[in-house]
């Protein structure tokens, strides 16, 4: 980092400086301040100086810069604490907190939008929606509560008038999930009443200035702030409030506001400008409100009855000792001051109801720390700074212990715990001193004895009880301590008045506090007929702020803490909150009291050097160790850079371990070895080190994936084998059973009358899916063989060609003859008369063309050319097809070879049609004629059957004597 500035810019770390002075700590911090560079370190300690002017050191390219860099690798910036507190919360799931102090106006506002901008930047790099969402929210939410928090004061024209102290929670994978706000004494005394020059909080001035006009008819408001009791202050002084308004607006609609929410939000900002215009007059017994009509506005802009909020600002409403309920008429001052107080009150129940609306949307929803990983935070403190006015009263004495705590909780955590650890772990160390401020802090809050608790006994006391009395009793148990004194114990000293002023000796300088007020703001009072008329209101959202309001006016209740008490309790709670977590800092400093980018008052800003103890935290860090880790983390973090360790050591201790892994790296001039931590002197020692772990992690977690890819495919394989084994063998059984139950099934089928055609089959396994194939056409063929085997031989001519006749039709013809016995020589049978003549010339054609059966004979009739028919005879053999003339004793008119036919076609209907093809395409068309005792015969099918046998079985031959 230091070579990345040149010597012109300064030393860009405040430890690397010649001498450890206050002269050259200033003369660095000017010369800085001078050249723009306006953030130094101190060790991880980032001072920034407010430069009053905007610089273009925060846009997406710086943002890329820092992401992921190590805290030394780039010039001092917000960004790099920001990073560092997230690289620390990833790697280590560690919680952190950025802890941004300083006085007023020296710029922790911006510092902290600034980090919040940086952390979203650099999370949710897959863009999930729901991340993003909630990174809107927590970006937006600052915009609200600077609206609604913030105000103009004469040391800053956007000071925060309550404390913020903002966690954000991230999953294992570094992404926001959620968050929760904490605010911290909101300086409601503002809202009626500001010091000269400034104003009250920016969201009266932004409705007033940028809202629409239907917006503010319907309010009630006229546009000048100067109309308004409340704001006439400010009225001159403008910081962009129309488009503050804007944005404002766009802010809550992100959040999830609903327009009912964002719509009451308004009319009780109104409701309060109303109520700083109300004016009181006398009639001489009874006090009356001057202009009814603001009363009815009120009334419907708090959605109550006119007259019930009249009576509330005009009567007391007290229960007796007698359980009497009466109405007590107040005067004008007492009417006066609970106008004020329905104000103040009106505006911090907005406020808190504002932020914990807030928080509702951003909480972290289903968190399950076995699912999602550890949840993990960042926490960022912007609270207000150290104040000194001309007139300081109850709310700078609480601001001011605030800082108190947040300083005493920087030395417990830089200074006096650093230095007790090097004691603790046996380090050489030169003892530097520096200012403790728990006297300080003990001087406010110690029990029975502070200033805190000698204002909640004055509070508690019964009696009428002034501030001066008040005085009059811290002067008496306070007067011996140091930082502590009064006009009444230092009597010359002028610039206190009697009665009135007191005065602590702060870290950070000497504070005149005026005690006018402080028993009032102390015990906060607010009558309860102003709780009891806001709980009655028809607006839920309104309703919603009041619970308290639901109490009887008679009903006893526990006498409520404290407003010091209360602040006290947050401000303890918020600082445990803090010191559990890893702590980085940003030191903000004011360079001027007239907010110039030029000016660098050298006296204002020393003063706040040495109040912050930045000289004291250079000292430390300087003397010092930049890190420090006990022995068994550091080895499980860096053991793989060394040969000596990796992956197991075989040394006696740790602290060996580490140590070879020191010496390997030539590092032992900067570190020191105490009990059971290893020291690193030097940020860069540490750099070097995660430099070479980043470089060798890619190549470990190659080797570790290869390791495990190895063993799942291992497992895989041994998985795949034991399965293919059992698949195997119950495959196995799965035959074995196929084969028991078809043998179970079939083992008596000899005996049956079907042979077994009736019996089911059982389903077969994939596997012999063809061998049930083969086996069922086995049986059909053992099947039929049992059946033939029992016709008698002359008959299994006729069944040949009736299976050949089946195989033929089956399907394409409904009735084929199969029923009947086929005679097949109807010409021998049909007609005795003729049968002579046929047996005659069937003997002679026989001897002639040596035909050894008749096939088939027929009468027919033929169709010629010319349309006429004439009966004929049809014989066909096993050598010829016959056409003869039946009158002429069966003269052979046509004679053609059997093996030139090459096809029959006969139609699907019940007709005798049938046409014989040749090969010489002499067919043959007839209608065969039937028979005189059976009309009805169909004689086709026998036809069909005896030729496909014929054929079937002639083919068979020949290629059997081919073969």
């Amino acid at each position: 980092m230091a070579e990345l500035e040149g010597l012109e810019f300064g030393k860009s770390d405040f430890v690397l400086l010649d001498e450890v002075t206050m002269e050259q700590f200033m003369d660095n911090l000017k010369l800085r301040f001078e050249k723009g560079r306006i953030y130094t370190f101190i060790g991880e300690v980032v001072v920034s100086v407010n430069p009053y002017k905007h610089l273009d050191i925060y846009g997406k390219e710086v943002i890329e810069d820092y992401r992921g860099r190590e805290l030394y690798e780039n010039p001092p910036h917000l960004f790099a604490v920001a990073d560092a507190a997230y690289k620390a919360m990833k790697r280590r799931a560690k919680d952190t907190c950025i802890v941004i102090s300083g006085e007023s106006g020296a710029g922790k506002t911006e510092a902290s939008k600034y980090i919040m901008q940086y952390i979203a930047a650099i999370t949710n790099p897959n863009q999930r929606a729901e991340v993003e969402s909630v990174k809107n929210v927590l970006l937006k939410s600052n915009c609200v509560l600077e609206a609604f928090g913030n105000a103009k004061t004469n040391r800053n024209d956007n000071s925060s008038r309550f404390g913020k102290y903002m966690d954000i929670n991230f999953n294992f994978n570094g992404d926001p999930t959620g968050g929760h706000i904490n605010n911290y004494l909101l300086e409601k005394s503002r809202v009626v009443q500001q010091q000269d020059g400034e104003r009250n909080f920016h969201s009266f001035y932004q409705v007033l200035r940028g809202g629409s006009d239907e917006l503010l008819k319907s309010l009630y408001l006229q546009r000048d702030p100067a109309e308004y009791a409340y704001t006439s202050q400010g009225a001159s002084a403008s910081n962009n409030d129309s488009l503050c308004h804007k944005a404002v607006m766009a802010a809550l609609k992100v959040i999830g506001f609903t327009t009912e929410e964002i719509s009451s939000i308004y009319k009780i900002l109104s409701t309060i400008l109303h109520l700083g215009n109300l004016q009181f007059t006398s009639d001489g017994e009874h006090v009356v409100l001057v202009g009814e009509d603001t009363v009815k506005h009120i009334s419907e802009l708090t959605s109550t009855e006119p007259e019930n909020t009249r009576k509330a600002l005009l009567y007391r409403t007290v229960a007796t000792g007698g359980g009497e309920v009466i109405e007590k008429g107040h005067n004008e001052q007492e009417a006066s001051y609970g106008r004020d107080a329905f104000a103040k009150a009106l505006y911090e129940r907005l406020f808190a109801w504002i932020v914990g609306r807030i928080n509702s949307v951003i909480e972290v929803k289903d968190y399950n720390p076995a699912l999602h990983g550890k949840n993990t935070v960042i926490g960022v403190l912007d609270i207000y700074g150290f104040e000194i006015f001309d007139n300081n009263s109850f709310e700078q004495f609480c601001i001011n212990y605030c800082n108190e705590k947040l300083q005493q909780l920087f030395i417990e955590l830089i200074l006096r715990q650093e230095q007790d650890e090097y004691q603790r772990e046996g380090i050489t160390w030169q003892h530097i001193e520096y200012f403790n401020n728990q006297i300080i802090v003990d001087l406010v809050e110690q029990p029975h004895k502070g200033i805190i608790s000698i204002l909640d006994e004055a509070c508690l006391t019964a009696g009428k009880v002034t501030d001066t009395v008040c005085l009059d009793s811290m002067n008496k148990k306070l007067g011996q301590h140091p930082h502590y004194t009064s006009r009444k114990l230092c009597p010359g000293d002028k610039t206190m008045e009697f009665n009135r002023d007191f005065r602590i000796r702060h870290y950070a300088g000497d504070v005149t506090y005026s005690v006018e007020g402080f028993l009032d703001k102390n015990k906060d009072p607010l009558f309860q007929d102003f709780k009891r008329l806001m709980y009655n209101s028809s607006d839920h959202v309104l309703k919603e702020m009041w619970p308290d309001g639901k109490m009887s006016i008679t009903e006893v209740t526990k006498r409520p803490l404290t407003a010091a008490t209360l602040f006290k309790n947050s401000i303890i709670a918020l600082v445990d909150k803090l010191a559990c977590k890893e702590p980085y800092y940003v030191r903000c400093i004011k360079p001027n009291e007239v907010k110039s980018p030029l000016l660098f008052d050298d006296g204002r800003c020393q003063h706040q050097v040495a109040y912050l103890g930045l000289l004291e935290n250079v000292r430390v860090r300087r003397a010092g160790f930049a890190y420090r880790q006990p022995y068994a983390r550091f080895l499980q973090r860096y053991k793989m850079t060394c040969e000596y360790t990796w992956p197991n050591h075989l040394m006696s201790t740790d602290q060996e371990a580490v140590e070879a892994i020191v010496n390997q790296h030539g590092f032992e001039d900067d570190v020191a070895y105490g009990h059971t931590k290893l020291f690193v002197r030097t940020p860069r020692t540490l750099f070097t080190l995660e430099q070479e772990r980043a470089a060798l992690i890619p190549i470990l977690v190659l080797f570790l994936q290869k390791v495990w890819r190895g063993a799942l495919a291992r497992m895989r394989c041994r998985k795949i084998r034991a399965i293919y084994t059992i698949m195997a063998h119950y495959k196995c059984y799965k035959v074995k059973a196929h084969f028991w139950e078809v043998e179970r099934r079939f083992a008596n089928v000899r005996n049956m009358a079907d042979y077994g055609k009736s019996v089911e089959w059982p389903t077969p396994p994939a596997a012999l899916m063809q061998f049930h194939r083969i086996t069922q056409h086995l049986h059909r063929r053992w099947w039929a063989r049992q059946l033939i085997k029992n016709i008698p031989p002359s008959d299994m001519a006729e069944v040949r060609a009736k299976v050949a006749a089946l195989s033929a039709l089956s399907g394409e013809r409904v009735d084929w003859g199969y029923s009947r016995a086929w005679e097949r020589d109807y010409l021998a049978k049909d007609s005795p008369l003729m049968s002579t003549n046929f047996v005659r010339i069937t003997k002679e054609l026989k001897n002639k063309d040596q035909y050894s059966q008749v096939l088939f004979s027929c009468s027919v009739r033929m169709l010629n050319w010319f349309n006429n028919t004439k009966d004929r005879a049809l014989l066909i053999t096993d050598k010829h097809i016959y056409r003869l003339e039946p009158k002429k004793h069966f003269k052979v008119q046509k004679r053609i070879s059997l093996d030139t036919v090459v096809g029959v076609s006969v139609t699907s209907g019940s007709d005798q049609m049938v046409a014989l093809h040749t090969a010489s395409q002499d067919d043959i068309l007839v209608h065969l004629q039937r028979g005189q005792l059976n009309p009805n015969q169909d004689r086709v099918g026998e036809l069909v059957g005896s030729l496909t046998d014929h054929f079937t079985r002639h083919h068979i031959i020949i290629l059997g004597e081919t073969s």
